[in-house]
């Protein structure tokens, strides 16, 4: 079943005002259809210490095709953030998301905004994941106002505290014992919600994260630790960095789950299968099996400690957006060109919130 004609162009313009989940909804009716569709994960999910969850997620229409809007706007975002920075309108650091975006996308679909999340400095796609706007993202670049942090916090700070979206942080693991804190007065509070407490393999060897996950485990806190392994932390490749560098099984007496994480839909499954687990039995560790694109940050090329060759193999067989394309185009929820329409749409969403943001005040 091909997708209905597009809305009226003068709809695009507000979407820049509007969180990715409700701009999906302006532009393809059809999209509501919720029957029922049962993927296999692209490779099996293993376990430390517990049962690994099913490979058959379910799924449906409506959610496949909500997966491939927004990823394709968080990689439109990125890039235009490359550019922006190169520009000189972005100024401090810029840590950019592009290649992870699954990762981001299956935990909010395995979640509710009443779950709390909080990460490191890569945090632009979990904010926009989150129910943030494309206008506060570029504001928050540009040092403007209506930035989610009112332009003083830049790329590392973004928050959303009404969606329970802690940070944002720039001191290497630092986020991690916060995260622990969150899931303590969660459990304090008793009302059935978890944290997911992101760090990428760089900071995994932290003492901070070993000494907050013990206390996790002593008191059964609904904490989840989610390792977003890309492989190199900055410039330095995960297997001169970590002598074990399974970092799923690095809880010891933590159960832990590897996940591709460049498969949305495997993320959504695990994080669901951690969320549950963590409310009945304590922390878990998640290790996202992932990569990215771009370099550390924007002042790192990416391609003096690995190859071009690496990068566009990882493109061409891994890519989560290219994934999420071909299901709908197998199960013929839309034509190449629907989707292709979809990335024009959200290239015009882009670049009217950047103008928008350029206009704002600083």
């Amino acid at each position: 079943m091909a997708l209905s004609k597009l809305s009226s162009p003068s709809s695009l313009s507000t979407n820049i005002l509007k969180p990715l989940t409700n701009s999906f909804l302006l532009h393809r009716p059809i999209s509501t259809d919720t029957t029922p569709l049962t993927i296999e994960t692209s490779v099996p999910f293993t376990s430390h210490q517990c049962e690994a969850p099913s490979r058959s997620v379910e799924t449906t229409p409506k959610e496949l095709l909500s997966f491939f809007r927004q990823m394709a706007t968080m990689r439109r975002m990125e890039i235009a953030a490359d550019s922006l920075y190169k520009a000189k309108l972005v100024r401090g650091f810029c840590h950019l998301y592009d290649g992870q975006e699954a990762v981001a996308i299956g935990m909010e679909a395995g979640i509710t905004k009443k779950d709390s999340i909080i990460t490191a400095y890569r945090d632009h796609c979990t904010f926009l994941g989150r129910g943030g706007t494309l206008l506060e993202v570029f504001s928050e670049l540009m040092g403007r106002k209506d930035g989610c942090s009112h332009g003083k916090g830049g790329s590392m700070h973004f928050y959303k505290k009404d969606s329970g979206f802690y940070g944002g942080h720039g001191i290497v693991g630092a986020q991690i014992p916060l995260g622990c804190g969150l899931a303590f007065a969660q459990k304090y509070s008793k009302d059935e919600t978890v944290t997911f407490a992101l760090y990428g393999d760089g900071a995994a060897n932290q003492g901070q994260l070993f000494e907050a996950l013990n206390i996790a485990a002593l008191w059964d806190l609904p904490a989840i630790l989610v390792c977003e392994n890309n492989h190199y932390g900055m410039g330095t490749a995960e297997w001169r960095a970590a002598k074990s560098p399974s970092y799923y099984k690095r809880g010891d007496y933590v159960p832990g789950l590897k996940v591709d994480g460049m498969d949305a839909l495997a993320v959504k499954q695990a994080c669901k299968f951690a969320k549950e687990h963590a409310l009945k039995n304590g922390p878990m560790i998640l290790e996202m099996d992932t990569y990215r694109y771009h370099g550390h940050s924007m002042s790192d090329p990416g391609s003096t400690y690995r190859t071009r060759d690496e990068i566009s193999g990882v493109r061409q067989e891994r890519d989560p957006i290219e994934r999420i394309r071909k299901l709908i185009l197998a199960h013929d929820l839309a034509t190449e060109k629907e989707l292709k329409d979809i990335e024009k749409e959200v290239r015009k969403e882009v670049d009217d919130a950047i103008a928008k943001a350029k206009e704002g005040r600083q």
